[in-house]
């Protein structure tokens, strides 16, 4: 079996699906970091796909992963390629994998079914779309409940933490483990600076309690949208605003059809990867344990690099001379208190302890 990867130009009046500006690295090589400038130069090396499909031999198991998000330049889609690269070198004969982005097969609310109808074997849905099978998750969509993306994963490394994988298992799927990608900054077609800003604006969420109670807060009005629709509905004026990382902001060129970002970092998103119990019980207990190992390492590997990979998208927003608002502490300090009744709201849904140990998870 060989990888094969494929090739979509996008179509003229979808410039918002174009992959990412690899040359504008070079541009600010001299700001970066060893870091960012290895895994720069990791993605230089990389052709521009948006899909990897695997030509499965006869006999071998095939594995194929929705994802909504860009599949390079973006934290999810490049962990999804590592793992299938992995799946179909060291696995080779047995089990094959294939890595769909864009929202090419699916979005993250029809992927369930399509697992369990045995049309797609993996998914890594934001962590805001399981609010259908448990309300626990949606504690990553408290604002300023995590620092920075450090302190979220300290908690994803927690025995709390790890326990909230088994929520999905009455529906009928395994929790693999969390993907990370980075802290969410908000955006309008009017500069951010105030809470007070927001009022009156239709801002775009994902279907969570909290989300649309965080906008409400502020006078603004909730609508939910998958993901794949919020280019056009930005660019239509359907909605005015919206929140995300850096790097799903920007490849799907969100800031293009905003007046600017304000670097908030007010929530932590991230992703659970799911796959249907029946799929995993189907194979025999070698690969299963193979499998499982090679998505444990990537894992570990890849959500080391989530941070720089936002960074480096942050940097491309700049580069593009989109505005930037850098908020004061002061300023930081309202949005906080404007947010902070979402705490005794919804602290009963979701259950005290959990915010109590995600508060208590950062390393000192």
């Amino acid at each position: 079996m060989k990888l094969q990867m494929s090739y979509t130009n996008p179509a003229p009046n979808a410039a918002h699906q174009a992959p990412m500006r690899l040359g504008r690295i070079f541009r600010r090589k001299d700001r970066m970091s060893f870091v960012t400038r290895t895994l720069a130069a990791a993605f230089l090396a990389l052709p521009l796909a948006t899909q990897a499909n695997a030509n499965c031999d006869a006999g071998e198991t095939k594995v194929v992963m929705s994802i909504v998000t860009a599949l390079q330049g973006h934290p999810k889609g490049e962990t999804a390629l590592a793992l299938a690269d992995r799946v179909n070198s060291q696995m080779n004969g047995r089990m094959c994998m294939e890595v769909y982005g864009n929202s090419e097969l699916y979005n993250d609310i029809d992927v369930f079914q399509a697992m369990l109808d045995g049309k797609v074997q993996m998914a890594a849905p934001s962590l805001s779309r399981f609010s259908a099978y448990t309300q626990k998750l949606q504690m990553f969509d408290l604002p300023f409940l995590f620092d920075d993306p450090i302190h979220a994963m300290d908690f994803l490394a927690t025995d709390a933490a790890k326990s909230l994988k088994n929520e999905v298992r009455p529906a009928g799927f395994v929790g693999m483990g969390f993907w990370t990608n980075g802290m969410r900054q908000i955006s309008a077609t009017r500069p951010l600076r105030k809470p007070a800003d927001v009022a009156g604006l239709t801002f775009r969420v994902q279907p969570s309690d909290i989300l649309e109670a965080q906008f409400r807060l502020l006078g603004a009005d909730p609508k939910r949208l998958a993901f794949s629709k919020v280019y056009d509905a930005l660019a239509s004026g359907e909605v005015q605003g919206q929140q995300n990382t850096w790097s799903n902001i920007y490849t799907k060129d969100f800031h293009t059809v905003q007046s600017g970002v304000t670097e908030s970092n007010h929530s932590y998103l991230g992703y659970l990867v799911v796959m249907p119990q029946a799929f995993l019980d189907s194979l025999n207990p070698t690969d299963r344990e193979e499998f499982i190992g090679l998505f444990e390492l990537t894992t570990h590997e890849y959500n080391r690099f989530a941070f720089e990979t936002n960074q480096l998208r942050r940097q491309d927003i700049l580069d593009e001379e989109v505005m930037v608002v850098r908020l004061t502490d002061e300023e930081k300090q309202a949005w906080r208190d404007a947010f902070a009744p979402l705490y005794d709201q919804f602290s009963g849904v979701i259950g005290q302890d959990l915010i109590d140990a995600a508060r208590n998870a950062k390393q000192k």
